[in-house]
Formats: structure tokens, sequence, C-alpha cells
């Protein structure tokens, strides 16, 4: 009598073209921030990434596609790592507080993003006009600035009728600033304003010229 065969589990469904299209914008992240959007060559991301021209025009359609795509990515990562907690069950002081710290560490673990941001600015956000996502992303973030602002002077830690646009571009600033001209900055005053002591020292400071700012 012989053995009825075991049917084996047909392959996984292959997840190739998302493995691709992750190791494109990878790889166009690095090429970008370190040539701008102008200096950078779709062979050379194609050669970083494994893939080959074909497969980035067919998934990004140019070179100008691929770099609003990085360009948004950059944005949701941010945007993602921040909301991984909860604010609006902080006291608005620690909600703030948090805000900032995140804000300036971002920017310091991730120099890409200022870079990508400088060449953007450069054209003078033409390609990020174009996005049909990047104020979604902002939205959220600006509700949770509002609650704490409210929250805040209802408890009579903040003063009252600060706008939380210009609150959230005054945090923006204190973290995009210090990373954008760090290398300028250390060499007119002749610090190491990358090290660790340094950007606590920023970030203790910045904090409470904001924190200071809101006190009523």
């Amino acid at each position: 009598m012989t053995k009825s065969k075991v049917a084996k589990p047909g392959p996984k469904r292959s997840r190739q073209p998302e493995v691709t299209r992750r190791n494109i914008l990878d790889a166009a992240l690095v090429e970008f921030a370190e040539k701008g959007l102008a200096g950078a060559r779709v062979d050379e991301i194609a050669a970083r990434s494994g893939s080959n021209k074909r497969m980035i025009y067919e998934y990004f359609g140019n070179k100008d596609g691929l770099w609003l795509f990085v360009l948004e990515r950059a944005y949701e990562k941010m945007r993602e790592e921040e909301h991984a907690i909860d604010v609006a069950r902080m006291k608005p002081e620690d909600g703030m507080r948090y805000l900032m710290e995140f804000n300036f560490k971002f920017c310091s673990r991730n120099p890409e993003f200022i870079a990508l941001l400088n060449a953007e600015n450069l054209h003078k956000a033409g390609f990020l006009r174009n996005s049909k996502k990047i104020r979604e992303l902002y939205t959220p973030l600006l509700a949770v600035i509002t609650d704490l602002l409210e929250r805040g002077a209802k408890e009579g830690v903040f003063r009252k009728g600060v706008d939380p646009v210009e609150m959230y571009i005054t945090i923006a600033a204190l973290g995009f600033f210090y990373f954008s001209n760090v290398h300028t900055l250390s060499t007119i005053f002749g610090r190491n304003l990358l090290g660790q002591k340094s950007q606590k020292t920023r970030l203790d400071h910045s904090i409470e010229v904001v924190l200071g700012y809101l006190r009523p």
C-alpha cells in the first residue's frame, strides 16, 4: 500500500516588488542627501539599490517623482516616530518638552532629513507643493500642539493666545537651524557643536527658552 503524498504548501507570495521599491528609496535618500536633486544620478541610485533604471522609472516615473517620494517618506518617518508617544496624555509642560526634545534629537539622528529640506527650500518647495499628503501629515501634529496650549492656558501654566502654527515653527527652527548650520557654527566659535555635551547644552537651553516664553 502506497502512502498518499501530502501536498506541500505553495510558495509565499513574493514581496520582491516592495523590497525593491524600499531599496530604491533607501538608495535615493543617500544619493539625494549627498548631491541634491540636480547632482543626483539615477544610474548611481540604481547601482546603490541593486536595481536598474527601468525599475526606478516604472515605480516612480522619473527623477523628480522619485525626489518627491523620498521627501514625503522622510516627513512620514518623522511623524510616525513622533506619534509613538501619546502626547495627549501628558501634562502640558511635559508634552511641549517632549515635542522639543523629539524634534531636536530627530534632526541629530537624521542628517539626511536636514539635507533634503535644505535642497527643497532651494527649489522654493516646488516639488513639495505637489504632494497630496504633506498637509495631512501635519494636521494631527497641529491638533496636539493646540491641545497642549489650550490645556496649559486653562491650568494657568501657559500664556493665552499662542498661535499653534507659530509654536510649531519655533520648535522646528530650534533643531533645524542648529543642525543645518552646525559645521559653520562650530568653525566660527571654535567648538565641537556635534559633541554630545554641546547638543545637550543646546537642547536644555532651547527647552528653557520656549517654556519661559509660554509661562504666563
